[in-house]
């Protein structure tokens, strides 16, 4: 807090006020998570013809964590691990049918907007902060939770705005994959008729009000979720006769124990090659991918516009990452880095340098103590993940932690700075170098020599795998 206090005083006088001036000021917190958001921005290098341009803006602000990890693959308990700060194996959530609302394990305990409204903060909200989506008119409203904010939108009880469509869907004849919504567009539209340029308008608008104390502002940005339509700009920057394919390896699947538990997604990679749609669903994934970009840009505009930057943390983070066609995958669901890993990016002004970069392994379960931390406010004692700001100060400071991401009833990963180990329920094994293999080709667990790398890594697994609450949305 001393060295803080110190770089805010040092800067005040350049940049006008900066948080932290007084130990009683907190800074206003601007939270983006975006949706199936992999590691496909330009910050981060996972597609070389990614396009951009706000989110190296944003980098140059802060820190990028170019080593961060969501807690689950899908949206619901990814979504609620964030948001209670516990591991979806300790909150018995690990599917999108569970109502997280339900999980006992939350008992008289807050979720982050619940925490800073209790810590003094104005609330609000906009977009998919929690669980939600389009494939059905009940899951438009999603899961919000009954108390945290002062005001959201669309409503109190609603966190998606109706969508824009192309007629005659699906568009890329696909044979009714995820419900029909596994498909692409261009269509013809003003950003701002979108729905997430609705959420990221209203936002914006909410920046520029005035207002007494800290404000807290969430903003769930949905692409690039499925399915991919945006305006038909986004796509005219990824030609498609330039499109790159992922790296790829047509035996990867072999020395995987249980490769048949990923049957689902294998299913749509052999769709995407027999109709010759691989270009075509990575250019849309790009365009959704830039088209998310320029609605991060807005908002970078709006709380520039407003005079709140320089009292402003802000984090951007995906709630999980996504496969096109690596491991013969598509979409998420897998313990594998192109479902785990995510981008995570930090503004802490007067904490963190300006276009810093941490390779440590960090998680989105950090996110709800480490903005407890930078609030000033005391952490609730059930959080599990840990603060950043040690990392946030110092990306040399020591780092003894690792990230912890779970699919399903007993199937964990852990990440370590250079491995990746999985176990699944049945005792299967799994073991990466990242040194030496990025993409997770070769299999180390069951060759030699390994033995006790492999008990090690399995010792940092959860130990408490709490029963699956009740379903829903069946």
């Amino acid at each position: 807090m001393i060295r803080s206090a110190r770089l805010a005083v040092a800067a005040a006088a350049l940049a006008g006020p900066l948080w932290p001036s007084a130990e009683t000021d907190k800074p206003n917190i601007l939270l983006i998570v975006f949706d199936d958001l992999n590691d496909w921005v330009s910050p981060l290098g996972g597609h070389p013809q990614a396009r951009t341009p706000n989110f190296e803006r944003l980098a140059r602000r802060g820190m990028t964590f170019t080593n961060a990890h969501i807690t689950a693959p899908l949206c619901n308990p990814s979504r609620a691990s964030l948001m209670s700060g516990m591991l979806s194996s300790s909150l018995g959530v690990y599917v999108n049918r569970q109502d997280w609302r339900s999980a006992r394990a939350l008992d008289g305990r807050p979720v982050l907007p619940q925490f800073l409204q209790g810590g003094g903060y104005r609330t609000l909200g906009g977009g998919k902060l929690f669980h939600a989506a389009t494939v059905s008119a009940q899951q438009f409203y999603g899961l919000l939770p009954a108390q945290g904010f002062d005001d959201y939108y669309p409503a109190r009880d609603r966190q998606l705005p109706d969508e824009i469509r192309p007629l005659g869907r699906p568009r890329n004849k696909s044979p009714g994959f995820v419900s029909g919504f596994f498909d692409w567009s261009p269509i013809v539209a003003e950003d701002s008729a979108m729905a997430d340029g609705q959420v990221v308008g209203w936002a914006g608008r909410r920046l520029r009000e005035e207002s007494d104390g800290p404000l807290f502002l969430g903003v769930g940005i949905y692409r690039p979720h499925l399915p991919w339509y945006v305006p038909d700009a986004y796509f005219d920057m990824h030609p498609l006769e330039r499109v790159e394919l992922p790296a790829t390896l047509a035996e990867d699947l072999d020395d995987v124990p249980g490769a048949e538990r990923y049957a689902g997604n294998q299913r749509i990679h052999r769709w995407i090659l027999a109709s010759g749609n691989w270009k075509r669903g990575v250019q849309a994934y790009l365009a959704c991918v830039s088209f998310a970009d320029a609605m991060l840009g807005q908002l970078l505009d709006a709380l520039d516009a407003s005079g709140r930057a320089t009292s402003t943390v802000i984090v951007a983070v995906s709630d999980h990452g996504y496969h096109l066609g690596e491991k013969g995958q598509w979409r998420k669901y897998t313990l594998w880095e192109d479902a785990t890993h995510v981008p995570l990016l930090v503004v802490a002004p007067g904490v963190t340098t300006p276009g810093s970069q941490s390779s440590e392994p960090v998680s989105t379960l950090d996110i709800y103590p480490t903005l407890a931390d930078l609030a000033g406010l005391s952490p609730p004692v059930h959080l599990e993940g840990h603060s950043l700001r040690p990392l946030l100060e110092d990306p040399t400071a020591e780092w003894p932690h690792q990230a912890v991401t779970t699919y399903r009833f007993g199937n964990h990963s852990v990440r370590t700075r250079h491995y990746r180990y999985i176990r699944y329920s049945d005792g299967g094994e799994e073991l990466y170098d990242h040194r030496e293999d990025p993409h997770e080709w070769r299999n180390l667990a069951p060759l030699p020599g390994y033995g006790d790398l492999t008990r090690r890594l399995r010792a940092l697994l959860p130990r408490v795998n709490v029963e699956p609450i009740e379903a829903m949305w069946r």
